[in-house]
């Protein structure tokens, strides 16, 4: 029962999603920012596409950015569910499915994902991004941080026994 209780991390990080994309969008006109450094200002972008506006102007990019992500989810909770692992890798998997719920959640219901959060250095901008995206990328930069880690001590563990 325990290893269930990361569950209750993706309705956290969706309403967290939900209430900063909603500020933007009352707050900001579509594309308008908010400078607060030099490096970061707050922007209201709409990305059509995938990761990074991948594929923005294709047809097909809102169903393919919206089926793949809903059969990831559907993955990602027969995994958690079907299988044991670790509670770092539990919570790895909660938040890219967090991540993943949110952005489905916006594009099922708007064609698209609202972001927010640009950084830059003088015309070079990093795509603008979310609260979901960050939840997602930090999970996948965590699962794959315990698997390194995983893999090294493996390894350390068989040269001692040789």
């Amino acid at each position: 029962m325990r290893r269930y209780l990361v569950f209750l991390i993706v309705p956290l990080i969706f309403l967290l999603d939900r209430w900063t994309k909603l500020l933007v969008i009352e707050h900001l006109a579509y594309l308008e920012g908010v400078d607060f450094t030099p490096l970061f200002s707050l922007v209201h972008a709409r990305n059509f596409g995938g990761a990074f506006g991948l594929l923005a102007g294709y047809g097909l990019a809102k169903q393919i950015f919206t089926f793949l992500p809903l059969l990831i989810i559907a993955f990602l909770i027969y995994i958690m569910l079907a299988y044991r692992f670790s509670l770092g890798k539990m919570f790895a998997l909660a938040l890219i499915l967090s991540g993943a719920v949110g952005n489905v959640y916006e594009r099922l219901f708007n064609g698209y994902v609202t972001d927010f959060l640009d950084f830059y250095f003088n015309n070079y901008h990093w795509p603008a991004f979310n609260v979901a995206d960050i939840s997602i990328s930090t999970g996948i930069g965590l699962w794959l941080f315990l698997e390194l880690r995983e893999t090294l001590r493996a390894r350390k563990l068989e040269r001692k026994r040789t």
